[in-house]
């Protein structure tokens, strides 16, 4: 599936922890900007009643209703901080409640026969509730990039 991921110090000043993965997905980066960036196209693969506005200082609301094998009811979101067509979409959102947000960036680039789709999340602080969270959303969004690629090449809906 060429899927990677790390879970890492920041190599910047910041003593903030931070989340990695990318895949490669068999489709152009403007099907899979769309399917970040819409309501209804999160909604077919990975939310239920979640809300876009993919422009600089809209807002994301993501809802999960029942969701995996503990049955998760939840919701957060935040502003958009970058939405360029094709290539680039970020923002924050609150998974720890405790701390301060995290910032999730998720790029595009494409390449032969498809699109390497890399995301970013970073803001993690060193306290314990913090590391917890980054460890669920480490693993959420490795299984969402998963979930992304089977809705693009293969028509699997949520």
């Amino acid at each position: 599936m060429n899927h990677s991921n790390n879970i890492h110090p920041d190599k910047g000043s910041s003593p903030d922890l931070e989340i990695r993965h990318s895949t490669f997905i068999r489709t152009d980066p403007l099907s899979i900007y769309i399917a970040l960036t819409t309501s209804r196209s999160l909604d077919s693969w990975f939310t239920d009643g979640s809300k876009v506005n993919a422009f600089p200082g809209g807002e994301i609301y993501l809802r999960w209703v029942n969701w995996g094998p503990d049955h998760v009811t939840a919701e957060d979101g935040g502003p958009v901080l970058e939405a360029i067509p094709q290539k680039r979409f970020v923002f924050q959102w609150h998974p720890d409640k405790l701390n301060n947000p995290t910032t999730v960036e998720i790029n595009n680039e494409p390449t032969v026969g498809g699109t390497i789709v890399s995301l970013r999340e970073h803001g993690y602080s060193y306290t314990e509730s913090s590391r917890t969270t980054m460890i669920n959303c480490a693993v959420g969004w490795g299984e969402a990039l998963t979930l992304l690629k089977f809705y693009l090449e293969l028509g699997v809906h949520y």
